[in-house]
C-alpha cells in the first residue's frame, strides 16, 4: 500500500489507515474476537496506522491494540488522542499534571513506554491557543513519554490556530464527500507547514456506504441513535452533521456517479486520499469485510474529472448549507 509522510513525525504511514472507535463503544457491540479480526485484517492487508483515543470504550480500544500487537514482530504507528477525560470538560483542566496523568494512562493500555503519537483529543476552543498546553506537550517528549503530537478539531479555525504552534505535527480533521470546507484554506496551510493531515469521518458515520435508507436504525448504544442531534457531544461527529434524511438521499447520487461497478465507500475513500495535503484516511470498521472494503480503495485509480465536477455540484445543491458555515 502507498506510504506517505506523517508530518513532522518522522514516520510513513499507510494512505488508508484504521479508525477504532468502533473497536471501544458508540458504536453497537464488537465483541473480543471481532475486534481482534478486525485489527489483524486490517495490518494483514498493509495498513500501517492505527488511530485510537483513551475515552473510547474507556480504554478498551487501546487494549484490544494492545493485546492484538503483541504477538507481531512489525509494529504499526499506532496514534491515540487525550483530553476528553477532562472532568468538567473546560480548558482549565488541560493542565502539565493532568495531561501526564492521561498520557502515562494510554502508555499502559497500549503496553509502551513511548507513544508515537498524542493528540488533543477536539478540547474546549481555548486550548488551541494555550501556550502552556504546547508547553506541557513539550515537555513529555523531552521527557520521552511521546514522541511527536498533534491536534483533532472540530472546525477549520481550530486547525489554523493550532497550526501556529511550531510543535504541532498532525492535525486530524473530518474530511468527506460531505465536509470539504477544509480544502480550502486548512490543507493548503497544512500542506505549507509540512503538517500531516488525517481524514476522519470518511464515510460520514457510513452514510457514504450507499447502504442506508429513511428507515434504518441503530441501537440504542450507538452514536448514531444517541446523538443525531449533537446530545453527546459535537453534532458533527455523527453522519459529519448532515441531517439524516438529506444525507441519505445525497448518498444515493453519490452511488450513481460512482457507478454501479464501484463500491460506494471505496469511491469516497478514494476522493479522500487524492485530495492534496491528506496524509493517511482512517475509516473505522466493525468487521473483516468492512476492512477489505476500505483498504481497496489504495489500488484504485482517482475520480475522474466528471465524476469530481458531479460531486462538487452535489455538495453545493444539497449539502453546503447544511454543514459549509458551522465547522
Amino acid at each position: 500500500m502507498e506510504q506517505r509522510p506523517l508530518g513532522r513525525t518522522g514516520a510513513d504511514v499507510s494512505v488508508i489507515g484504521l479508525g477504532t472507535w468502533q473497536l471501544g463503544g458508540d458504536w453497537g457491540d464488537v465483541t473480543e474476537d471481532d475486534a481482534a479480526d478486525v485489527l489483524d485484517a486490517a495490518l494483514d492487508a498493509g495498513v500501517t496506522l492505527l488511530d485510537t483515543a483513551d475515552v473510547y470504550g474507556d480504554g478498551r480500544s487501546e487494549e484490544r491494540i494492545r493485546k492484538a500487537l503483541a504477538p507481531r514482530a512489525d509494529r504499526p504507528f499506532v496514534a491515540t488522542k487525550a483530553g476528553r477525560r477532562a472532568d468538567p470538560f473546560t480548558a482549565e483542566q488541560y493542565t502539565p499534571e493532568n495531561l501526564r496523568a492521561w498520557i502515562d494512562r494510554s502508555r499502559r493500555n497500549l503496553g509502551v513506554d513511548t507513544l508515537d503519537l498524542v493528540q488533543l483529543h477536539c478540547p474546549p476552543p481555548a486550548v488551541y491557543s494555550d501556550q502552556r498546553v504546547y508547553d506541557a506537550l513539550d515537555a513529555l517528549v523531552a521527557d520521552g513519554a511521546i514522541a511527536a503530537y498533534g491536534v483533532s478539531v472540530e472546525t477549520v479555525e481550530e486547525g489554523l490556530t493550532a497550526l501556529q504552534h511550531p510543535g504541532v505535527a498532525t492535525i486530524q480533521v473530518i474530511l468527506n464527500i460531505f465536509r470539504r470546507k477544509p480544502l480550502e484554506e486548512l490543507l493548503p496551510a497544512a500542506q505549507r507547514a509540512g503538517v500531516g493531515i488525517l481524514a476522519r469521518v470518511p464515510l460520514a458515520s457510513g452514510l457514504l456506504t450507499g447502504k442506508y435508507d429513511e428507515s434504518t436504525t441503530f441501537p440504542a448504544d450507538d452514536h448514531r441513535n444517541f446523538n443525531r442531534n449533537g446530545e453527546a457531544f459535537d453534532v458533527g461527529e455523527t453522519f459529519a452533521g448532515v441531517p439524516f434524511d438529506v444525507g441519505v438521499s445525497a448518498a444515493r447520487e453519490v452511488a450513481a456517479i460512482a457507478g454501479d461497478s464501484v463500491p460506494t465507500a471505496a469511491f469516497a475513500l478514494r476522493w479522500v486520499i487524492d485530495q492534496p495535503g491528506v496524509t493517511t484516511v482512517i475509516p473505522g470498521a466493525r468487521n473483516v469485510t468492512q476492512v477489505r472494503g476500505n483498504v481497496a480503495a489504495a489500488s484504485m485509480a482517482p475520480l475522474s474529472d466528471s465524476q469530481l465536477a458531479d460531486l462538487e455540484r452535489l455538495y453545493d445543491e444539497r449539502i453546503r448549507a447544511h454543514v459549509h458555515d458551522r465547522w
